[in-house]
């Protein structure tokens, strides 16, 4: 399969960023990275909230919405001796959402996967992926459950929510997507959006299934930000104070032209600077560019991050660590900053064809010596299908090709991953 894939789609090096959706409606979502088009395939629909006068039409008007998932995951290993490991999972979401009453509301929600033993790897033998529901096998979780205030455009959230920030952000490509306990206030005014709030803990895919709600810092996260979109220019900056570890700027501008009915250009720059705070290891300067073409249904795209080294430290591109442009289905710049200088480039393209759509990105990992005397450079493709059998019903597959370029022998960077997904929403 990994020879067939590559002599077909090896000479694609042009880029690519949006699965999905009719690429020149103006108001489509720009997406910033190959890992966040992934995301955004089997996303939960957030529901409007119903507004009523009186306290037992909250409960009669609230809403029940939810997704049903099923995955087949599997890592095929080329390094000698290491083991090949599957899994199928079937699980979901189920939510319930008060309607509004005075601007207050609430809602609780619970996920959960659960590995079909017959379609998944003995956990004995070191065949299981615990990707999708721990190494138990099993996940569930009450992912939110929070009390919301809304008066014109503030919105006041407390408890267990979804969060889409920089870095912090649901990153839904798996089973199981990222949710924080937090106190969030938003005010949204005209095409600003001002925004600050508290994560304390955190769960989901990129926290460890096996450790359920974990700490966002040692005394939590504090953060704040403002964004600017007139659909033209899009600009936010963004500063997370994550106790204990790293204080964090975040900023990036993107433009968004079209030359006519069917040809648009996208283009993006983005900074990250972090600083270390007592003795994490994490202290680091991310920079970025990215540049896309779109004709007609056909997307083109080319991105590229720059790491400057910080000896004996590494960068952090936060939970879910889409923001950054070059980040893909596994892998992301943080994988190769320690202690070096290192970039990314990834190109890609997109192409969508009524309710079919398909992606192809190439990305190139390198990073210099660091004080081991040690090189870097991983190879990754992503090749992604998606089919729109209807408006709730998606099914969705990728295959994920990773290369150790820098070794002659085959390391723990040489394998594939092929994943199918079933995703629908209701």
């Amino acid at each position: 399969m990994d020879k067939i894939f590559k002599s077909v789609f090896g000479v694609m090096i042009v880029p690519c960023m949006v699965l999905g959706g009719d690429v020149m409606d103006e108001s489509r979502q720009r997406i910033p990275s190959v890992k966040k088009a992934i995301g955004s395939v089997g996303k939960t629909e957030q529901k409007e909230v119903g507004v009523v006068d009186k306290f037992k039409h909250m409960f009669s008007d609230g809403k029940v919405s939810g997704q049903i998932r099923a995955i087949y995951a599997g890592y095929y290993q080329e390094q000698k001796g290491s083991k090949d490991s599957y899994a199928t999972a079937i699980g979901g979401g189920l939510k319930y959402e008060l309607a509004s009453l005075w601007g207050f509301n609430g809602g609780v929600a619970f996920r959960t996967s659960q590995d079909i033993a017959f379609a998944t790897g003995n956990k004995d033998d070191g065949k299981q992926n615990d990707e999708l529901s721990s190494s138990s096998g099993a996940y569930t979780q009450l992912s939110e459950a929070y009390l919301n205030y809304k008066y014109s455009g503030l919105n006041i959230r407390a408890g267990r929510q979804v969060l889409d920030t920089p870095l912090a952000d649901s990153d839904d490509i798996r089973m199981i997507p990222n949710t924080f306990e937090a106190y969030v206030l938003s005010y949204d005014m005209d095409d600003f959006t001002l925004m600050a709030g508290n994560i304390q803990r955190w769960q989901g895919f990129d926290a460890g299934l096996d450790d359920g709600w974990i700490d966002a810092g040692k005394d939590g996260t504090n953060f704040g930000g403002i964004a600017f979109d007139n659909k033209m220019v899009e600009f936010s900056a963004w500063y997370y104070n994550i106790t204990k570890a790293t204080d964090a700027f975040y900023t990036d501008l993107q433009i968004n032209y079209h030359l006519s009915k069917d040809y648009s250009i996208h283009a993006g720059l983005q900074y990250l600077n972090e600083n270390e705070i007592d003795k994490s290891g994490y202290d680091a300067q991310i920079y970025g560019a990215l540049l896309e073409f779109v004709a007609y249904d056909i997307g083109f795209n080319i991105a590229y991050n720059k790491a400057d080294k910080h000896d004996g430290k590494r960068s952090f591109s936060g939970t879910g660590g889409g923001t950054i442009f070059t980040s893909m289905d596994t892998m992301i710049i943080d994988e190769i900053t320690e202690d070096r200088d290192a970039f990314a480039v990834v190109g890609g393209v997109s192409y969508t064809l009524g309710d079919f759509n398909m992606l192809y990105a190439y990305g190139e990992f390198v990073g210099d010596k660091n004080s081991q005397n040690e090189k870097a450079h991983i190879v990754e493709q992503n090749i992604g299908f998606g089919y729109n059998v209807n408006d709730e019903f998606v099914v969705a597959a990728i295959y994920v090709d990773e290369d150790d370029r820098q070794n002659s022998k085959k390391t723990q960077n040489d394998w594939n991953r092929f994943q199918v997904m079933l995703n629908y929403n209701f």
